[in-house]
């Protein structure tokens, strides 16, 4: 089969590999759309340690059941699916208490690093265990279900921070992650969401899908602007999907006493933390990992037509054109979001 291969950093090939074999309890699955995540960009030049080469990236996906093992049941060929990006075991005390994000045996598709290699989806065929399909409804397209694996997180953090009805919420960065949790902040009641970005055409993105507000964050005093939108409080919680330090400081400085701060984002692996500001206003840091269960919910809330992907999807290309694509993601060209390939 036909597979985008990170050979070296920096250097991709339209490679043949063999056609994943597959266990007794997988199901192989014929790729029909692949999204290029954040961190395959950021894993092809080596700076995470998580895509050594060679290692076919990926799990952004979604497709058509192609095989299925010996001791798959409730499953069959030909079914429409996705599936979860995090391969858990089901077995240790994590599982067991229902935090399969935090499996002590978690395996990422399309991740290589000391610890394990996990081919992904940027092939025309990928095996993955039963207990990860999902089903895919009829109005939900694959280039729709490959946008679900980062809805589930924005989903999660959203959950996590236990927004109530008519809360004032701050996106504080509208990437893909971002502008999919301001419109998940708005699905479960948050009355006034305010993006906060660097970017005008973001902020304008974020305006589109439902945030009240779009402050660029070096031309305002974004937390002074925060409280005057909030009777002088502040925000009621604080969506955090960066993960850069002056990112971290502006979600801290945003809230009001006793706001909630859900960090979402990583991009740096440690951040300096307002620590005092915190504790006297005592603030709750939240982290949020991945995602438990919600594809479920995600799927019907793209059916539904609650979350709009589509504005997110700036391009969707044939698997050949990956290394052009990376490129062109990695030198951030602007106004491209989300990129889905093709196998």
């Amino acid at each position: 089969m036909k597979a985008l291969v990170l050979k070296e950093y920096g250097r991709f090939v339209l490679d043949d590999v063999p056609v994943p074999d597959v266990a007794a309890n997988e199901a192989l699955v014929k790729v029909k759309a692949c999204g290029i995540c954040g961190s395959d960009v950021h894993g092809m030049d080596g700076s995470t340690g998580r895509r050594r080469p060679p290692i076919v990236m990926g799990h952004e996906a979604a497709g058509v059941i192609a095989q299925v093992g010996p001791g798959v049941r409730g499953w069959k060929e030909g079914e429409r699916v996705t599936f979860d990006s995090t391969v858990y075991c089901g077995e240790c005390w994590f599982c067991r208490r229902g935090d399969v994000n935090l499996c002590d045996n978690r395996r990422v598709l399309g991740v290589s690093c000391d610890e394990y290699r996990r081919h992904g989806a940027f092939a025309e065929y990928v095996a993955v265990p039963q207990h990860i399909l999902y089903r895919l409804p009829d109005g939900v397209s694959f280039e729709q279900a490959a946008m679900i694996e980062p809805l589930a997180v924005a989903v999660h953090g959203v959950n996590l921070a236990r927004i109530k009805l008519n809360d004032t919420v701050v996106a504080v960065g509208t990437g893909i992650i971002g502008l999919l949790a301001l419109q998940a902040a708005r699905v479960v009641g948050a009355g006034k969401i305010i993006a906060v970005d660097l970017e005008t055409e973001k902020l304008d993105t974020a305006r589109r899908l439902g945030a009240d507000v779009g402050l660029k964050a070096d031309a305002c005093n974004v937390a002074e602007e925060v409280k005057k939108l909030s009777d002088g409080r502040g925000a009621d919680v604080a969506l955090e999907a960066v993960g850069i330090a002056p990112t971290v400081k502006t979600g801290v400085q945003c809230l009001r006493k006793g706001g909630t701060l859900v960090l979402i984002g990583n991009l740096s692996p440690t951040v300096e933390l307002p620590l005092q500001t915190c504790v006297t206003r005592q603030v709750t840091l939240i982290g949020s990992c991945a995602f438990v269960h919600d594809y479920p919910a995600c799927i019907e809330l793209i059916a539904q037509r609650k979350v709009n992907v589509d504005a997110l999807i700036s391009a969707v290309a044939p698997l050949a054109e990956g290394p052009r694509w990376f490129e062109r993601l990695h030198g951030k060209e602007p106004g491209l979001l989300k990129v889905i390939l093709v196998p």
